[in-house]
Formats: structure tokens, C-alpha cells, sequence
């Protein structure tokens, strides 16, 4: 007992002494901070008083100068220290060093030393503490003074020579600009009265691709929710120079073009319609190809703009001028990406355009319903969107863009054809299917193949030439090996395997009526052959058994224009007898058109038993060829 009370005061003392270590090292820690934070504001002021006792041109000034402003943006470069960099009162001592101190000339051709370094290193640092400190941090650098120097800076190209310098100084005061009006909407109107829009636009035409993209970018912050800098930004004739700059190879220069654009038409109607008519439209479209995803996102944002339903600027630059300008089909891509933001501003965007009559019958050639039907949406408010374009487009599908849509499903591509259909099948209500699918159904005798070997008419049961004699109901029917070869597996078997037929002159011909075995070995030797009704089975029977499925077909169609209320049971059993697949599916369609007449007869139950099974198969076949060609495209 008493070695377990010695074990454990032994380790509650062991746990006080812990205790006190971790205590003593988390002061020492602490004291290590505030050391640091000393020794930080000690270099800092000791950077300030530099600045502040070295305004002037001469060179020793200027050197010290550009030391301690470097020294404060690589401190500026940590968040968790400009609050000390601020406190020091570093902020007034750059805003001085934003313009250039008083010149002493020292003989002629003399310049400052250090043009525009010093200056630039100021901006650079000035930016670096407004974007990365608090709004109030903000204020206090313009209420320093600030924006006034930093306007002449944007300007300062104009009195001096082009060099890396000048296109530096610019480049970092455009920067700041942009620092410091972000998200500060007073700040913004700051920039406005002191004159900063003119020179920003000016620059977007300035000769270094930096100091463009710089420009875009500080016009595209002061454009965001300020209508008053958003009319003088277009008064100052931006728009020619921002829609160059869309066509941009540099993805970069056309991200900040398109994001100036869309902050200047974003709740502006009026802008909208002169971005428009400046020819944004098919630049922009071609953005959404973009390698940039940014730019992607940007460009469908604002073509969703253009096509919103409550623009003000209905004409061909809005909804029916980005489909023919060939918006759809890249935005319908855009639904496949994995960028959320992106992939909603795709369908907002379709979401515009369909309200266009123009532009239903576009979007569903192009696979545009299975796009929206199928796609996999990131976030809600994009499915929410998609199911209103769906109906959206299923209440405009009446009319003028019915009798369209009909009209693309007789003489469409078999792909469009498809892509209608499909639509059509989702979209419509069930009295509108009934008269699109069975009502006016459109069907047409296939095209017979052309035989790989195609002797000709006069070569029918003539003997010239003739190495093989067929015996139908005790009369001779030369023919040609060669002709029959090719026709069909059944006669390759017959000649080249191992049946008696291989080696005979005469064959017996059992089974098969005169007049039905002439029609088709009319149709191997032309290719063609006129079926009539009354040999039209007899005809499929032969077909079926010589393997020659184009004149199947084609005894198939023939049937399929006979069947009635009455035979269609008939013509079903013939369809399963002789795998007369396109009979079969004639049969399926009369019986879903005729269900009303049919229902009545007392077989019928036994008819659907025996139909049900195909009918799945056939839409199962139907739907899934569709989906399939849809994928490939």
C-alpha cells in the first residue's frame, strides 16, 4: 500500500513539474514574440526616418530612399505585420515618396537619379498594404494623400521616355489603384473626381502588354457597382480598344477585357446595347473556347447577360445573334465542366437563349434537351436552372416551331432525326405524341443494297455463260456461280463447303414457287426487283432462307402497307417466323395507333402478351442507338 501512495505522488508531482515546464516555455515563447514585434517596429520606424529625411534628388537620397522601401514591401509582404508597418506611420512617408522630389540641376542633360525606381517601389508597397489591410487601412492611405500622386504617375509616360522604368512606375500605380478601391465603393468615386479614369483608359492602348493588363484590371474594379464610373469609362471610348483586346492570343490580357465588360453591361442597359453594337457578341463567343477557365467563365456570364429575358436591347445582337453567331454549342459544352461557377453560368446562359422561338429548334438539333437532360449538375441553383430551361422549351414547342421540328424529323440527317425525336418524346404532352409519332409517322421503302457483283438483267436464266442449272417445279433456271457467291452466305456455303450442291450441274430447287424463285434471283443479278403483295410472303421466305437480307427488306415494307385491324396478328407471327425485324416494328407501331380499334377484339389480350416483350426491346433499341450517336458526336 504504502509503494502505491510513493508511485503515485511520484507522478502527480511529475505532472506539476510538466505543468510548470509547459507554462515557463509558453512565456518564453511569448516573450520571444513580443521581442520580435520590437525589434520589427524599431526597423520600421528606422525605415520611416529614412524616408522622411531623404526626400530630395541627390543621388545618396535616392539610393537610401529605394533601400527603405524595399525593406518595407518585403515586410508588407506578410500579412501579420502590416499592422505594425501601419502604426509606424510608414503609410505618409511612402505617399511622399509617390511623387518626385524637388530637382537641383547639376549641368544640362542631368535627370534625377533613380527616375521613376523610387516611385515605383512606393506604389508597389502602398498596394501591398491596401490589399492586404483593412478598409481602414485603405482610408488612411488616401486620406494621405495618395490618389492625386498616383493619377500623375498613371500619366507620367507622357512626358517621358519609353523604358522598363516608366512602364514599371505605371504599371505599380495602376496596381494600387486597383488595391486600394477594392471592395470600397467610396474609394472608387475618389478615383473618379481625382481624375483617374481617363488616363487608366488611355493606357489600355499603351504599347507594354503589363501596363494594358494592368489598366483592364483597375478599370474593371472601379467599373464593379459604381454607374458613375461605368458612363465615364464608356465616354472615354473604352469599349473599341476593350473589344480588341478580347481577341487577344494572351489569355490574361482577354480575362481582364471580358471582366471590364462585364462589370460595365452588369445592371446597365444601356451600355449593354453600346457594348453590342461595338461588336462584342462574336468575340466573346469565341471566349468560351478559351484555354482560360476564368476567361470561360467570364465570357458566359456575359453572354448570359446579353440573352437575360428582361434586357432592354432586343435585337440581333442578344438571344437569336448568339445562336447564329454560334454560341449554343460551346456553351452546351461548358455544362460537361467541373467548375461549378462555370458550369452555372452555361446554363444561365442556354436559359436566355431559350426563350427565343429562333433558337428551340437550334438547340435540339445540336443534342441540346439530352445535354440538359442527362448533364451532371455541381450545385442546386444550376439544376434549378436547367429544369426551367426544359420548360422553358417544352411550352414553346407549338406552332410554327412544331411544324419545324416535323418537318427537320422527314427530311433531317438520321442524327437530327434522332435528336428530335428524342426531344419530342420528352417534351411533348401525350396528345401531341400521339399525333407526331403515329399521325403523321413518315416512312420509306429502304434503298436496296448494291450486290458486290452485278451481272445485269439479260443474264437471268439465260444459258450463255451459264455453269450451274437449278430445277424449280421440273423446269431448268440457269445461272452464274459467281453472281451467287457473292449474293449471300447461304449460296458461298452452298458452292464452297461441304453440300452435294458443291460439285453439281443440276440442283433440285424443292420448296421454292417458279415465279418466287425468278424474283429473286432477278434481285441478285440486278440489285432491284418490284415486290407485289400476292407473292410478297412467299417471297420474305425465300429471302430468308438464301440469307439475302436487302430484298427482306424490301418484301418487309411491302407487307408492313397491308396490315390491318384484322391481319395484324398474322403479320406479327410472320415477322417472329422469319426474324423480319422491320415488320415486326411496322406491326408494334399500327397496334400502339390502332389501340383503340384493337382493344376490342377478344384475341387482344393474347396479341399485347405476346407484342409486350418487343415493344420494350424496340424503344430499349430505339432510345439507346440514339443515346449512343449522341456520345459519339
Amino acid at each position: 500500500m504504502e509503494n502505491h501512495n510513493h508511485t503515485e505522488r511520484s507522478s502527480t508531482s511529475g505532472r506539476r513539474s510538466l505543468k510548470r515546464k509547459l507554462e515557463d516555455d509558453l512565456e518564453d515563447d511569448r516573450n520571444v514574440s513580443e521581442d520580435t514585434q520590437q525589434d520589427l517596429a524599431r526597423e520600421v520606424r528606422t525605415q520611416v526616418e529614412i524616408l522622411e529625411s531623404s526626400f530630395s534628388s541627390s543621388e545618396s537620397d535616392r539610393t537610401d530612399s529605394k533601400r527603405a522601401i524595399h525593406v518595407l514591401s518585403e515586410l508588407a509582404k506578410n500579412e501579420e505585420i502590416v499592422n505594425v508597418i501601419v502604426d509606424c506611420g510608414a503609410v505618409s512617408a511612402l505617399v511622399q515618396h509617390l511623387q518626385a522630389p524637388p530637382y537641383v540641376s547639376e549641368g544640362e542633360g542631368s535627370q534625377i537619379p533613380l527616375e521613376h525606381d523610387v516611385e515605383k517601389g512606393s506604389a508597389f508597397t502602398l498596394g501591398l498594404l491596401a490589399i492586404k489591410a483593412s478598409p481602414e487601412h485603405q482610408q488612411l492611405i488616401v486620406d494621405a494623400g495618395a490618389l492625386p500622386h498616383l493619377v500623375n504617375l498613371l500619366e507620367r509616360h507622357r512626358d517621358a521616355r519609353n523604358s522598363r522604368a516608366v512602364n514599371g512606375v505605371i504599371r505599380r500605380a495602376a496596381d494600387a489603384v486597383t488595391n486600394l478601391a477594392h471592395e470600397n465603393s467610396s474609394i472608387k468615386t475618389r478615383v473618379r473626381i481625382e481624375g483617374g479614369i481617363p488616363p487608366l483608359v488611355e493606357l489600355l492602348e499603351f504599347v507594354d502588354s503589363k501596363v494594358q493588363r494592368a489598366a483592364a484590371g483597375s478599370l474593371r474594379t472601379l467599373a464593379f457597382k459604381n454607374d458613375e464610373n461605368k458612363n465615364q469609362i464608356v465616354e472615354c471610348n473604352a469599349l473599341p480598344t476593350l473589344i480588341l483586346m478580347l481577341r487577344s492570343e494572351d489569355t490574361a490580357m482577354h480575362y481582364e477585357a471580358v471582366g471590364v465588360i462585364g462589370n460595365l453591361v452588369h445592371s446597365s442597359p444601356n451600355i449593354k446595347k453600346e457594348v453590342l453594337l461595338a461588336g462584342a457578341l462574336q468575340p466573346v463567343i469565341g471566349l468560351l473556347s478559351s484555354s482560360c477557365s476564368e476567361s470561360q467563365r467570364e465570357a458566359a456570364l456575359l453572354l448570359g447577360q446579353f440573352a437575360a429575358t428582361d434586357s432592354d436591347c432586343k435585337d440581333t445582337h442578344n438571344q437569336a445573334g448568339i445562336a447564329h453567331c454560334g454560341g449554343i454549342i460551346p456553351l452546351l459544352k461548358l455544362l460537361d465542366s467541373k467548375n461549378g461557377s462555370l458550369q452555372h453560368n452555361a446554363a444561365f446562359a442556354l436559359y436566355g437563349l431559350a426563350d427565343n422561338e429562333d433558337n428551340v429548334a437550334d438547340l435540339i438539333k445540336v443534342g441540346g434537351v439530352q445535354k440538359l437532360q442527362d448533364g451532371e449538375f455541381i450545385v442546386q441553383p444550376t439544376r434549378d436552372c436547367v429544369a426551367k430551361t426544359l420548360k422553358r422549351l417544352e411550352e414553346k414547342i407549338h406552332g410554327r416551331i412544331m411544324g419545324h421540328l416535323l418537318y427537320l424529323m422527314r427530311i433531317g440527317e438520321k442524327l437530327i432525326q434522332r435528336r428530335v425525336a428524342l426531344a419530342l418524346a420528352h417534351l411533348c404532352s401525350p396528345d401531341d405524341q400521339k399525333t407526331i409519332f403515329i399521325d403523321n409517322n413518315v416512312d420509306a421503302a429502304p434503298p436496296s443494297p448494291v450486290p458486290q457483283v452485278y451481272l445485269g438483267e439479260q443474264y437471268v436464266n439465260n444459258s450463255t455463260l451459264s455453269d450451274v442449272t437449278f430445277l424449280v417445279e421440273g423446269k431448268r433456271f440457269y445461272a452464274h456461280r459467281i453472281c451467287l457467291l457473292a449474293s449471300s452466305d447461304a449460296f458461298r456455303a452452298m458452292f464452297d463447303g461441304g453440300y452435294r450442291e458443291r460439285d453439281a450441274k443440276d440442283i433440285e430447287i424443292p420448296n421454292i414457287r417458279w415465279d418466287v424463285f425468278e424474283l429473286m434471283m432477278r434481285y441478285i443479278y440486278t440489285g432491284s426487283v418490284d415486290v407485289n403483295l400476292d407473292v410478297a410472303q412467299d417471297l420474305l421466305r425465300a429471302a430468308d432462307q438464301y440469307l439475302l437480307e436487302g430484298l427482306k427488306r424490301l418484301c418487309e415494307y411491302a407487307i408492313a402497307q397491308d396490315i390491318s385491324v384484322e391481319s395484324v396478328s398474322l403479320m406479327f407471327e410472320l415477322s417472329e417466323a422469319f426474324n423480319a425485324l422491320t415488320l415486326r416494328n411496322a406491326c408494334i407501331l399500327f397496334i400502339l395507333e390502332k389501340f383503340d380499334q384493337l382493344s376490342v377484339m377478344p384475341w387482344y389480350s393474347h396479341l399485347i402478351q405476346r407484342v409486350l416483350p418487343e415493344t420494350l426491346s424496340y424503344f430499349v433499341r430505339t432510345l439507346t442507338r440514339a443515346t449512343q450517336a449522341d456520345m459519339r458526336v
